[in-house]
């Protein structure tokens, strides 16, 4: 027998404000066609003033909690995977775990960018497997409408805001591949690709927040070669094959990523659980995003197999496979 960490409930918030593309026909050079054709995306979700990061991920947190048929004091940790948190410090997780009414256990951020969630929950599941703890709550949590650059219409368009929880518990496994919970994790970073994507701004650098800047292209390059990579070394790993897989829950950047990659791993379409038009790129956020929509709409069902992965600045990348 070994331990492995099975999901116990799912959960997302999205900010009541719905943006549709013809918003930024009204201040850029832009068209609804454009943004469709570049990128899949028709709409996306804006954070209300005042409202932040960890107002999003408690949000989604409870909703996960309920499914799981949890209360926060269950859980003895809490990640979130997020790169705009509400302030330098305290963390985000201690802040939800504040809001959730938690008084136990511990929290702390990771910070990956868009590849954050395939991290915190490869953290999560090395917390569980080592004992450190039974219950893990991961959220993935993001306002990255706070730090766009509203003149770029290269990348304004493409972000959105929202939040997606998940609750992993320990249960006693067979040590086979039929074993529900996550079966493998794959995690890479190179920081030589740092300004492909980045914030112009931070803390020690400059003092300020900063605003979001990428090479389109480039990252389009590097996403769909590493996305397969990474993928196909988790199953590896997992000792299961492509063919084996119900869903392919990526990261939702842009359409023509995901298409790319499922197509390199020889995957149809209709096995991919698909959300970027109706929420954008919302960084680590999209995956759990994704996964509590893709059980919302009856397309991920317990048992079935699947693969998430992300690539994010850094560049960070990987991917989780999980039996449902």
């Amino acid at each position: 027998m070994i331990k492995r960490a099975v999901v116990r409930g799912v959960g997302h918030y999205l900010p009541d404000r719905v943006v549709p593309n013809s918003h930024f026909e009204t201040f850029l050079d832009t068209s609804d066609a454009w943004i469709r054709g570049r990128s899949g995306i028709e709409r996306r979700h804006f954070a209300a003033e005042g409202q932040t990061t960890s107002d999003l991920g408690a949000r989604a947190a409870r909703a996960a909690l309920e499914m799981a048929g949890m209360q926060p004091d269950d859980i003895d940790a809490v990640i979130v995977a997020t790169s705009t948190p509400d302030l330098t410090f305290p963390s985000a997780a201690t802040m939800i775990q504040g809001q959730l009414g938690m008084t136990r256990g511990f929290a702390f951020d990771v910070q990956a960018v868009c590849a954050g969630f395939v991290y915190a929950l490869s953290n999560a599941n090395a917390l569980i497997l080592s004992g450190q703890a039974e219950r893990v709550l991961v959220i993935g949590a993001e306002t990255f409408s706070r730090i766009m650059d509203w003149t770029d219409r290269g990348t304004c368009v493409l972000f959105g805001d929202g939040a997606g929880a998940l609750v992993l518990e320990a249960e006693d496994g067979a040590g086979e591949t039929a074993d529900r919970g996550i079966l493998s994790t794959d995690l890479h970073s190179d920081g030589r690709y740092r300004d492909l994507l980045y914030v112009d701004g931070g803390v020690s650098s400059s003092q300020s927040t900063g605003v979001l800047r990428m090479e389109g292209k480039e990252v389009f390059r590097h996403a769909v070669e590493k996305l397969a990579q990474t993928a196909h070394a988790a199953l590896d790993k997992a000792g299961v094959s492509a063919e084996q897989v119900d869903w392919i829950v990526p990261h939702q950047a842009n359409l023509r990523i995901i298409k790319a990659t499922a197509q390199k791993m020889k995957l149809p379409m209709e096995r991919v659980v698909v959300t970027v038009q109706d929420h954008g790129n919302t960084s680590a956020a999209s995956i759990p995003l994704a996964l509590s929509v893709g059980v919302e709409r009856g397309q991920i069902k317990k048992g079935d197999l699947l693969v998430a992965e992300a690539i994010g600045g850094g560049l960070a990348w990987g991917s989780v496979v999980l039996r449902w």
